[in-house]
């Protein structure tokens, strides 16, 4: 007699349902193994002339001819996937309608997650030097002081470092890098939450108490936390952590860039004693794998991660933290479009556990939940110790006289001089990569485009390329134009942090200058020590993008200049004011967060624009208060639902025809009182040679968009290289 799911385990010959990772739209079925397998586990089949990875999701059907069905190849040794993680990956494949397949390969993303344990090599630095130095050895060792004390295979290091394994066992003889046998998946430290933490303001300490309360209940809840840049908010929600780790359960801690893990691990290392287990692209493959592994057992009690580590296969989730959860860079735009705060609030739900959601600057959708009371909301309104927010104005650009091809006003010119003088620093902020936006021709005014995407080059003078932001597509600056071949007519367009970078060498001559950029550092570590070095004053002024808006403390920078404050204003994106007024305080927020006051002059043409105004007047809650007005009486997002289409192929006719036809049969829709606009070109129409059309679909708040979304793009079949994606919840409309 065949044992049914609930009891949660199938007998040798049984029929069990497996999920696989490949893209086949539905459970498949086996025969159980010699020795039988468990509900949830992690298991090889084959599937053709394949084996792949697959998880006993349910009982079989029974419905193919059975003299076919063939047995599981073999159980894998990992912990079986919990019924709360089944449960998460099946809501939130219907929540963002991604095929299941898609969406467990989320939750199995461990490099040899099949392999069996064992001893194997690692190397790491060692304290030798060797004979003589080549420019191979030096790249191995370099890896390796780049990545710290993280270890390597020896296949991974040689990998790396682009070298030959001989080379890596040179150095092994020489003593510069160390050999060691060890267990293929050790446990991480335990980490002591009674260690004594830094001492908290009333304010701090309410607000701490108030979440450990939520985690020692054992219940689902979400809490905004709100508090100015500087207010110390990463401490009170550190408390949560320490309360989740004394009741034996596990935190995980989201962070929107990786630059951040740095100096947040070493404050996680101060106030815990040891260090959490890492999960985003800056760690090894090795650390990755045992990471998974150690998640899944409980021997990791404490995750810092980048959003993917939300699928992660926790086996008592307690606590998830959402730092920065304004943060645009939660929204996965490829492949499984999802929203890491909204799911991190779906996958709290299930576990019985607690989210945090952390800013200075909430999201409007963060803010109208705690206004509903769907959240709770605990404020800290004064930065910690003597540090004071930053007094804020505005340059008026239009009375400053600055001469052609030039950024930097003389009001804040001599702002910076007067910052230099006394020893502090000063930011520029300019939210644009790269030398100059467009290159364009003076003599037949050609602007040079990617071959492959309806966008234009930007010149990356630094790396002496022309590079498409939407592919990545790189070319060198050419000599003479490719439209008209007139030779020195090529001309830069406006202003990237290069392009400003070689204007403050002219005007600050003897400054030291550092720019922030994440195109110009080859890993995410290397951007980490440059923040580090800014950090322990090796600049003067620093010129950054928008990746400087992110958290980091700079304890002598007392002046943020934004070149252009007008930015973002442009364009028809409904979270355009947001956007723009979270940036702005964000940035203007990472001055004078020590002793020293500090201050902040934004560069604009339109002082008197709404959000220019309420940026500066620093009355966050009324500017919230007139955007969700404004948006409530739209009827989109909070207060309306929406979803993008984007259509996408290399024919676009074909594109273009079946967006119409789309467009043309919404009766699904019209059903939920749902609205169809478009199709229309995309802002950028072609990327990567694919032709691209949107369409947008508004519905109530209360309407049940997915099903009817899911019975209307049913109605027609997708043919050759013609794809549709649906994102539930756009952030992007491009």
């Amino acid at each position: 007699m065949q044992t049914s799911p609930e009891e949660g385990f199938f007998d040798e010959g049984d029929l069990v349902g497996v999920l696989t990772t490949q893209p086949i739209d539905r459970v498949l079925d086996y025969r159980a193994p010699e020795g039988g397998c468990m509900l949830g586990q992690f298991v090889e089949v084959p599937l053709g002339p394949r084996r792949v990875l697959g998880v006993v999701w349910a009982q079989g059907r029974g419905d193919y001819d059975l003299s076919k069905i063939r047995p599981v190849s073999r159980v894998l040794d990992a912990p079986p996937m919990t019924e709360e993680m089944r449960e998460f990956l099946e809501r939130a494949a219907a929540y963002t309608l991604t095929p299941m397949p898609a969406m467990l390969r989320l939750g199995t993303r461990a490099p040899g997650l099949g392999d069996p344990p064992s001893m194997r090599k690692v190397y790491r630095l060692g304290e030798g030097a060797p004979d003589r130095m080549t420019p191979a050895r030096e790249k191995v060792l370099g890896v390796l002081r780049e990545y710290g004390g993280l270890s390597f295979t020896l296949k991974e290091l040689a990998d790396y470092a682009d070298v030959g394994t001989s080379v890596v066992k040179g150095l092994v003889k020489q003593g510069a890098v160390r050999e060691e046998d060890t267990p293929r998946d050790a446990p991480y430290p335990l980490l002591d939450p009674d260690l004594p933490g830094k001492a908290l303001t009333g304010d701090q300490q309410a607000g701490a108490e108030r979440l450990r309360a939520g985690v020692r209940s054992g219940r689902y809840g979400t809490t905004l936390l709100r508090g100015v840049t500087g207010s110390g908010k990463t401490e009170v929600y550190l408390e949560a952590v320490a309360e989740c780790l004394r009741q034996g359960r596990q935190a995980l801690v989201l962070l929107p860039e990786i630059a951040l893990s740095s100096e947040f691990l070493d404050r996680v290392r101060t106030r815990f004693g040891g260090l959490p287990a890492e999960w985003h692209s800056g760690v090894t493959m090795t650390e990755r794998r045992r990471a998974w592994k150690m998640v899944g057992e409980g021997q990791a009690r404490m995750v810092v991660g980048a959003r993917s580590a939300l699928f992660l296969p926790y086996r008592d989730l307690g606590l998830i933290v959402v730092d920065e959860e304004h943060d645009t860079s939660y929204k996965q735009e490829d492949g499984v479009l999802y929203n890491a705060r909204d799911m991190a609030v779906l996958r709290a739900s299930l576990a019985g556990a607690q989210v945090v959601l952390a800013s200075a600057t909430p999201s409007l959708e963060s803010w109208a939940n705690a206004e509903a009371g769907k959240y709770e909301r605990i404020d800290l309104t004064d930065r910690f110790g003597p540090a004071v927010m930053p007094r804020m104005r505005a340059i008026d650009m239009r009375d400053e006289d600055l001469p052609g091809a030039r950024w930097i006003s003389p009001t804040l010119k001599r702002a910076v001089e007067g910052r230099i003088e006394k020893g502090e620093q000063a930011l520029l902020f300019l939210n644009r990569r790269g030398y100059a936006p467009v290159t364009i021709c003076r003599a037949c005014g050609n602007q040079i485009g990617c071959d492959h995407c309806d966008a234009r080059m930007v010149e990356h003078r630094f790396l002496k390329r022309l590079m498409c932001h939407q592919c990545g597509e790189t070319k060198p600056i050419p000599e003479a134009c490719p439209s008209c071949e007139a030779e020195g007519k090529l001309a830069p367009v406006g202003p990237g942090v290069e392009r400003l970078a070689e204007e403050v060498a002219g005007v600050f001559p003897d400054a030291r200058v550092a720019i922030l950029s994440s195109d110009l550092y080859g890993t995410a570590r290397q951007l980490k020590a440059q923040i580090e070095a800014i950090a322990q004053g090796g600049a003067d002024i620093i010129i950054g993008t928008q990746i400087v808006a992110k958290g980091h403390n700079f304890p002598l920078l007392t002046l943020v200049g934004v070149i252009d404050a007008d930015l973002g204003l442009q364009g028809s994106d409904l979270r355009a004011a947001e956007r723009t007024f979270q940036l702005m305080r964000q940035v203007a927020g990472r001055a004078g967060r020590a002793d020293q006051p500090g201050e902040a002059l934004l560069q604009t043409f339109q002082p008197e624009h709404p959000v220019i105004r309420a940026i500066l007047g620093g009355d966050e809650e009324a500017f919230w208060a007139a955007e969700a007005r404004e948006r409530e009486a739209a009827g989109v997002p909070p207060y309306g639902r929406m979803a993008g289409i984007v259509l996408s192929g290399t024919d676009v006719q074909e594109v273009f025809d079946l967006g119409t036809r789309l467009a043309r049969n919404d009766v699904a829709l019209r059903r939920i009182g749902a609205q169809v606009f478009g199709p229309a070109p995309a802002p950028i129409a072609r990327i990567r040679g694919r032709h691209r059309v949107r369409l947008l679909v508004k519905a109530d708040k209360g309407a049940p968009l997915q099903a009817a979304l899911a019975d209307w793009a049913g109605q027609v079949r997708l043919k050759g290289e013609t794809r549709m994606a649906i994102d539930i919840d756009p952030q992007s409309f491009f």
